[in-house]
């Protein structure tokens, strides 16, 4: 799956976690692996131009999402004949996102992750207009957030126990042989 960030927020997040947890909540999707995905964070003036240009709202929101419309066959996976496709473009507002974090407790990146899930969710078609249509689709993101938080914890741990396992080694003596150097093709000197 191709997925493409570029930050112009001003504002220095883990762009690769956004990228992981977008990948992880469109594998969850069912999306085909040959999808491509566009993510944009930007400031809170581009953010109010977007939303007040394309929702006719005013002032910045948190996260938008832009689908593209002829490629209605790639978005949820219970629509017929998924096929490889141009998703669409996330727009995340990491400034206008800060507040909402500290709001509801946790980090930025952990609200980064929530609104990348949320934009994914409304790409593949997911909306919450209707009050049916949010307990689903908050369900859901709740769901691929949560697995996809399990799956980040479970690798820290497992990365944590190897630095400890090669510690121990180390200090025993027992340190995993540096694998040898490759040799230097046939007539050429190091």
């Amino acid at each position: 799956m191709s997925i493409e960030i570029a930050n112009e927020s001003g504002v220095d997040v883990d762009e690769t976690s956004i990228v992981s947890a977008a990948r992880y909540a469109l594998d969850k999707m069912e999306v085909s692996p040959l999808a491509e995905l566009s993510i944009l964070l930007v400031t809170l003036d581009v953010m109010e131009d977007l939303h007040e240009r394309w929702m006719d709202l005013p002032g910045p929101t948190d996260v938008m999402a832009f689908p593209m419309d002829e490629l209605d066959s790639s978005r949820r996976p219970d629509a017929p004949d998924a096929s490889p496709a141009l998703l669409g473009d996330i727009v995340l507002c990491p400034a206008f996102a800060k507040d909402q974090a500290k709001t509801a407790g946790h980090g930025l990146i952990d609200e980064l992750h929530l609104l990348t899930v949320h934009g994914c969710l409304h790409l593949l078609g997911y909306d919450h207009a209707e009050p049916a249509e949010e307990r689903e689709m908050f369900a859901l993101q709740k769901r691929i957030l949560g697995e996809y938080q399990d799956a980040v914890a479970a690798l820290e741990k497992q990365d944590a126990q190897r630095n400890t396992d090669d510690r121990v080694l180390g200090i025993a003596g027992l340190a995993a042989a540096e694998p040898p150097a490759a040799e230097p093709p046939a007539g050429e000197t190091p």
